[in-house]
């Protein structure tokens, strides 16, 4: 499952359906596909994410050993929606995800 967040201030965003599941929980909002954030909240639920996203830095990613690909941390997976979430609070915009 693939999870599209859009708002009128910044480029939609696609995230793998439980990275973005996780953010959601992370933003301290229910897991549910569809839904929204109101632009009065947006800002709220960007503190929750990056607040979220330092607390997690301070444990290290589990790497396995048998994969080929490297470990992406959820810092790094976060950047493209802390950036919409961040241009979405400037712009005093909704945010949707779908």
């Amino acid at each position: 499952m693939l999870v599209t967040f859009t708002t009128n201030a910044y480029a939609d965003i696609t995230l793998f359906g439980d990275v973005a599941l996780a953010m959601l929980k992370m933003m301290g909002h229910s897991a549910t596909v569809p839904g929204a954030i109101l632009a009065a909240d947006v800002p709220a639920a960007l503190s929750q994410l990056t607040a979220a996203i330092e607390a997690d830095k301070s444990t290290p990613p589990v790497e396995d050993k048998d994969a080929d690909e490297p470990v992406v941390s959820m810092a790094h997976r976060a950047l493209p929606l802390i950036g919409l979430l961040s241009a979405a609070a400037k712009a005093e915009s909704n945010v949707m995800w779908k």
